[in-house]
């Protein structure tokens, strides 16, 4: 039987893993330099190591937000895809999933698209892809879909507000939510996505 460590959502390490890399480094500088100054000379070389967790913690953080877009980047892109028809936001879709190396095939019903990559088949939904607000229904259809179909994922795109009982819904079954960041990441637009004259 192996255990496994799980963090508390609550703890220092938790919050700093969720914050901009730049605190985590801000609390290694302030640490080693406090311990530098306070411990005797003797110990002055060791003083720097109350800060590697910190530092190492800013490391993770950064690897982490590597590819997650800026907030100017995701603003352009929903702006671009508010502006697109169904079929053309589904064709852009079809070529970012196939250039992830999805196999896509479209479908009727709860779902848009079947999608399979490394043997594993999931269904993904993005019809409401305008939508202001979205609710617990389209979820719960995309869910009894996926099990169904008995298939192992579902993921709901959702570019605006999440009511918290469907964003509950959502992380109690196997339905992944692909907000503005992960599908501004997806699209890969670009800056300044060209508009149509």
């Amino acid at each position: 039987m192996t255990m496994r460590f799980k963090m508390s959502d609550n703890s220092l390490f938790a919050y700093l893993l969720r914050a901009p890399w730049w605190i985590s480094l801000l609390i290694a500088i302030v640490l080693g330099l406090f311990a530098r100054f306070v411990l005797p000379d003797l110990y002055a070389p060791y003083a720097w190591s109350f800060a590697l967790p910190f530092l190492a913690t800013t490391g993770m953080v950064l690897w982490k937000q590597r590819h997650t877009p800026g907030e100017a980047r995701v603003a352009a892109t929903l702006e671009a895809i508010a502006a697109m028809s169904w079929r053309e936001f589904s064709e852009l879709m079809v070529k970012a999933l196939e250039r992830d190396g999805y196999i896509v095939t479209r479908t009727e019903g709860a779902a848009d698209f079947l999608l399979v990559k490394d043997g594993r088949t999931s269904l993904l939904s993005c019809k409401r892809w305008k939508a202001a607000s979205h609710g617990i229904e389209p979820l719960r259809e995309l869910d009894a879909a996926r099990r169904a179909q008995e298939l192992q994922a579902a993921i709901y795109v959702v570019t605006g507000n999440i009511t918290d009982n469907a964003q509950r819904f959502a992380a109690d079954r196997r339905v992944t939510l692909m907000q503005a960041p992960e599908l501004t990441h997806l699209l890969r637009l670009g800056k300044g996505p060209k508009r149509k004259p």
